[in-house]
């Protein structure tokens, strides 16, 4: 088995992505799968583009996107990606998509198709705070899961995918507001190390309430 495993570069004026930072440390075999790493550039399409030619190269069976969600707290298995592109702040190249849909002939919404359940308590068991998130905002973030999730409902067809998102780094805290949360890189690569075993050895994900009710 092979996974593919993607983390955004810096953006916002930021020198530094937690989710590359982590997916960078991650070992290169988890669960007995060959596990391959992939940096891609927060910039609306681009991002699907590069992701979409790493997948004709390597044929993966999993691909697991990983994005920087600051202000969360803890490792965040999203469930759903939206056909919507809203950006409040440009991407890297200075696109800032308002009230556009991703594609045109895709559905409203897709729904990831890894064990997400599975993945969080997984990621719990190694000690690490993780929850089901059912929103992956609008931003790029979104947009490379739902083109994953596009291009697998109409191309790679054996393929199965969803995103992760991580909080801050704690050097990125510094000069934010007092208990502004983070983890470090180590702690958030053995959370997405946990994960990744997750996806793997679970076809089918747990049967258990992780809803919200706001």
């Amino acid at each position: 088995m092979k996974v593919l495993i993607t983390g955004f570069d810096p953006f916002g004026g930021a020198a530094i992505n937690p989710a590359f930072e982590a997916v960078k440390l991650l070992p290169t075999t988890i669960a007995g799968a060959e596990i391959h790493t992939l940096e891609i550039p927060t910039v609306f399409k681009k991002d699907g583009e590069v992701l979409e030619k790493a997948i004709e190269e390597q044929n993966p069976d999993i691909v697991i996107c990983v994005g920087q969600a600051g202000g969360r707290s803890d490792i965040s298995i999203e469930k759903v990606a939206i056909n919507l592109m809203e950006a409040r702040i440009p991407d890297n190249e200075e696109q800032q998509p308002l009230n556009q849909v991703i594609h045109e002939d895709g559905e409203t919404a897709y729904f990831a198709t890894l064990p997400v359940k599975a993945m969080v308590s997984k990621v719990k068991e190694a000690g690490i705070p993780s929850s089901v998130s059912y929103t992956a905002g609008t931003f790029v973030c979104n947009d490379i899961m739902y083109r994953l999730l596009y291009l697998a409902d109409k191309k790679a067809k054996n393929i199965k995918g969803g995103f992760i998102h991580v909080p801050y780094l704690p050097e990125q805290v510094v000069d934010l507001p007092a208990g502004t949360p983070s983890l470090s890189a180590e702690t958030i690569a053995k959370g997405l190390e946990a994960a990744v075993t997750a996806a793997i050895v679970n076809d089918e994900d747990q049967n258990v309430a992780m809803g919200t009710i706001m």
